[in-house]
């Protein structure tokens, strides 16, 4: 099942893509029978839905059945704008997940034998096709990296690992745009280390979407190929297959001190070929292998950012100027 968000009658709705078009749950279901309080609530937006459940997913299936014999609850994917596929409640982000991008700069000085991790604001998340604003009072190396979003759909709290995926409500495709310089951060002596409050954490960041991808459809997330195209030029190119930890570890490394809420979204990491490793400035590395994508230069304003993960779909989104006076 592809669920997602989008605005219609002056309020953010619950859909279901089907086939090429976007089903209106809650408006299929009412052309039936009336919602009770407890079903609208579920489909009052996609993280009450999470919470809801088998039983809300079943309402979704109902709304999708009832649309086939209905007009007027469905319209086609292209003329639907969407929004980020929810609003998470945090956002636990892996980083240094994959070995080519660990290759592509100087290694961080804490790196071991757990996963590196940060947090990033859900005030950060944009949608598809919404702006990406470089503000050069931010940042002038803004970067890209797309990454495999896992989103939580049931509590838990020291969730082994063998039983991580069954905590999992779907999948969806997370572009942790960076600022770079305020990453990287010098000393005085010329001795470097790593940042990522503000790096990660400002205006239009976390552009998420185009939709969420139950997991019953996707019972295994290592399998998949990943990809960045900026203005049609490849970046990025790997799977997901070549993560160090996977999904299911980090869906057990973050419980082992958190308890995770449906709608939390843990972010696996990006591969190598961001614009980092070209900027010898901040320690990256240029490729010399062949087998890779090689780095190439931070975003501009009027660059298109196309992220794709199998089954996942495509986020695109375009750089603008700043927004803010």
């Amino acid at each position: 099942m592809k669920l997602v968000r989008f605005h219609a009658h002056g309020a953010v709705r619950v859909g279901a893509i089907d086939g090429e078009e976007v089903v209106d749950t809650r408006m299929a279901i009412e052309l039936k029978r009336p919602l009770s309080d407890v079903e609208a609530a579920m489909l009052h937006d996609m993280v009450p839905l999470i919470e809801g459940g088998p039983r809300a997913l079943d309402l979704v299936d109902e709304a999708i059945a009832i649309s086939r014999a209905r007009e007027g609850t469905r319209r086609k994917v292209s003329d639907v704008r969407l929004l980020a596929p929810l609003a998470p409640g945090l956002i636990l982000a892996s980083g240094g997940n994959y070995k080519d991008h660990r290759d592509e700069k100087d290694e961080a000085p804490l790196a071991g034998r757990e996963p590196e991790y940060f947090f990033k604001t859900p005030r950060s998340v944009i949608g598809p096709d919404d702006w990406i604003e470089r503000d050069p009072r931010v940042t002038k190396k803004l970067d890209y990296e797309v990454e495999l979003a896992v989103i939580i759909g049931k509590r838990g709290r020291h969730i082994a690992r063998e039983r991580a995926l069954d905590h999992v409500f779907g999948y969806t495709i997370l572009n942790d745009v960076t600022a770079r310089e305020r990453q990287v951060r010098f000393r005085p002596d010329g001795s470097y280390f790593y940042e990522a409050g503000s790096s990660k954490n400002f205006d239009t960041s976390t552009p998420m979407g185009p939709y969420i991808l139950t997991a019953d459809e996707l019972p295994d997330p290592q399998t998949l190929a990943l990809k960045t195209y900026v203005n049609q030029e490849l970046r990025q190119n790997n799977s997901t297959s070549n993560m160090i930890f996977s999904a299911a570890y980090l869906v057990h490394f973050f419980s082992t001190f958190l308890t995770l809420y449906p709608g939390y979204t843990i972010s696996t990491g990006t591969p190598g070929g961001t614009a980092w490793g070209s900027d010898k400035e901040l320690g990256g590395r240029p490729y010399t292998r062949n087998d890779v994508v090689r780095a190439k230069d931070y975003l501009q304003v009027g660059d298109v950012v196309r992220c794709e993960i199998d089954r996942l779909g495509v986020l695109r989104n375009t750089v603008a100027g700043p927004q803010h006076p």
